[in-house]
Order: C-alpha cells, then structure tokens, then sequence
C-alpha cells in the first residue's frame, strides 16, 4: 500500500475516533470521496481490505488504524 493512502487511513480514522469515539466503524469507502476519481489507488485499499485481510464490510477504525501504523 502507498505511503499517501496510509497516511490518509490514519488520519481519517483519528479523525473518526475523536469525533464518535473508540467503537466507531467504517468501510474502505471512508477514505474516498463519492467521486470515483482516484480508482486505482480505491482498487489497491478494495483489495487490502476485502482479498488481503478477508474484512467485514464495516471494521472498528481503531484496529484499521492500528494495522496500518503497523505495516500489515
């Protein structure tokens, strides 16, 4: 995954985490806007969630963001 889309994994899910708390979750979808602009990298955060890790569609921000700082 890029450095760019783990920087923005990380602060939107802080940025979720402080305005709903720790139990707050959230899709993949979170980090995009609802314009497709940016497929690709949309594709590579699809495929880390869903293929990669096997996710649920929803997923506590604080184990996102926790996987993400820590490379996996």
């Amino acid at each position: 995954m890029k450095q760019n889309l783990r920087a923005k994994i990380v602060a939107t899910c802080d940025k979720k985490i402080a305005q709903k708390g720790e139990n707050v979750g959230l899709s993949f979808y979170a980090f995009f806007t609802n314009k497709n602009d940016d497929p690709e990298t949309l594709m590579a955060c699809a495929t880390w969630w869903i293929e990669t890790h096997q996710l649920d569609h929803f997923e506590k921000a604080i184990k996102i963001r926790k996987m993400v700082a820590d490379g996996l």
